[in-house]
């Protein structure tokens, strides 16, 4: 026998134990099918102690001997929502210069070289719906930490020079606010779903921001930051008599009063079918967003409406375009529930020019397929298992916990509400995933929105229907005032 013959027999002999080897491994199970799982633990939640100070303000305390540190975030009962449009801007300026205009008695870079000192910090500032106040200090200088946050809230000076300051950093972002792909989808499918005018996607212009006064952004704060207008959660290592004397002593020197509790503004939305196209000839890519108006977290069906979504998002959209037909860099899909407004049901998707129609009509296929018949066994155990799975690490941290109760104490749900959906979504079945993809996904009246370049596109958008053209070109800045 030659050295050539021995190496192809030698060759041969391999080959014959892979191929063995292989079929053995393909007859083999899943190996987490040859385990069973313990049902999840219970949630152990912390003790919570609630108070309220003379003043009205309304405290949540959670002892936490971890780490030598205290926390706390509070929620004003405020937001952008409240901006009219000629001062869209000044809920936000309010918020931000609250904090860095320091007090009638010290600067706020004096703030700032003190609280450098304590390795403490204190932040203020304003989003849609709830204005924040928040702070931490190690242990020892909490009490004083919070003798210069009530400084703050009781006596806030709203300096010029730092007005002057955030309103160029807010005309700084106004004028790069196109330069990102996704954030122009976010922003702009944004306005589609709630209305270019509604006060949930209103965005600041040069003019309503060269408009704001430092008048206006006192009279903001004086209409809605006051303590019985706040709830306040309290975190770490603390004992709590002593920080109840402490907060009493501080915030609870925070004058009250006379609040006008204002309903949040509706959102009226009509279903329609559009598409909808932002051109950006420098780009290779495309982003697309396709959908229509979501729902509240009180819904009910909100924990049928959580693995629906799970299925239709990872199950079948990722799994179809990104997976199948490698036509993505990402996929994904949401149905949005907010606390106290209607979230955004969207599907989503990065893709190269030359698939942009193809990746559409893939994604309107799946939303309608979902309301058409039943899903998996597989799919509803898999989508049931990442929720519940994932579910604990909502609450890994104390951190995590009192703000998730600290949300749900300021927009009115019961405290126990994560675990009220956790015991709904290990109930949900096929059925109830069908059901409320019927009711719910309106696959004919989405709105579609593809920024990118069309000449690449692998089909003209019309083809999808007539299509408008959104313009996103920034108004320019009102003209300087003569001196």
């Amino acid at each position: 026998m030659n050295a050539k013959t021995n190496r192809l027999r030698i060759l041969a002999g391999l080959g014959l134990i892979l191929l063995l080897a292989g079929g053995l491994l393909l007859a083999q199970k899943n190996p987490k099918d040859r385990f069973t799982y313990a049902p999840l633990n219970k949630i152990q939640m912390p003790k919570v102690e609630e108070m309220t100070l003379t003043n009205g303000l309304k405290v949540f305390l959670v002892e936490d001997h971890e780490f030598p540190t205290v926390s706390l975030r509070a929620m004003v009962r405020v937001g952008t929502a409240f901006d009219t449009a000629d001062k869209a801007g000044l809920a936000s300026l309010t918020g931000s210069t609250l904090r860095t205009g320091g007090t009638t008695s010290r600067t706020g870079d004096e703030i700032d070289k003190e609280l450098e000192t304590l390795a403490a910090r204190i932040e203020t500032g304003v989003d849609a719906t709830y204005g924040t106040i928040m702070a931490s200090a190690l242990k020892e200088d909490i009490n004083r930490s919070l003798e210069i946050l009530t400084d703050i809230l009781q006596n806030p000076a709203f300096r010029q020079d730092k007005i002057d300051l955030a309103k160029i950093e807010l005309q700084t972002w106004i004028s790069r606010r196109n330069d990102d792909i996704g954030q122009i989808t976010d922003r702009e499918f944004g306005r589609l779903i709630y209305g270019p005018g509604s006060p949930y996607v209103r965005q600041p212009e040069y003019a309503s921001v060269a408009a704001i006064t430092r008048d206006d952004l006192v009279k903001f704060y004086r209409t809605y930051f006051y303590p019985n207008n706040t709830l306040l959660a309290v975190w770490g290592d603390f004992q709590s008599a002593a920080l109840k004397a402490a907060l009493a002593k501080t915030l609870g020197r925070w004058k009250p009063g006379q609040v006008k509790v204002e309903p949040w503004p509706t959102v009226k939305y009509e279903d329609k079918y559009t598409v909808n196209f932002i051109d950006k000839p420098d780009v290779n890519q495309s982003n697309i967003m396709l959908g229509h108006i979501g729902g509240l977290m009180n819904n009910p069906d909100y924990p049928a409406l959580s693995v629906m979504n799970s299925i239709l998002s990872f199950e079948r959209m990722f799994k179809k375009i990104r997976t199948d037909e490698g036509l993505a860099y990402s996929v994904w899909g949401s149905y949005g529930s907010g606390f106290d407004y209607p979230g955004v049901f969207s599907c989503g998707a990065q893709t190269k020019s030359q698939s942009t129609v193809f990746a559409v009509e893939l994604m309107l296929k799946e939303m309608k397929r979902i309301t058409q018949e039943e899903v998996t066994d597989h799919e509803l155990a898999k989508a049931k298992e990442q929720y519940l799975n994932t579910f604990v690490f909502r609450f890994d941290s104390r951190a995590k916990i009192v703000n998730r109760l600290l949300n749900y104490a300021y927009y009115g749900y019961p405290l126990d509400f994560g675990d009220r959906v956790k015991a709904g979504v290990e109930k949900v079945t096929k059925a109830d995933v069908l059901r409320v993809a019927k009711k719910y996904l309106r696959p004919d009246m989405v709105q579609i929105l593809v920024v990118g370049k069309a000449a690449d596109f692998d089909k003209p958008l019309s083809s999808l229907g007539t299509v408008k053209t959104i313009d996103i070109t920034i108004p320019p800045p009102p003209p300087a005032k003569a001196k």
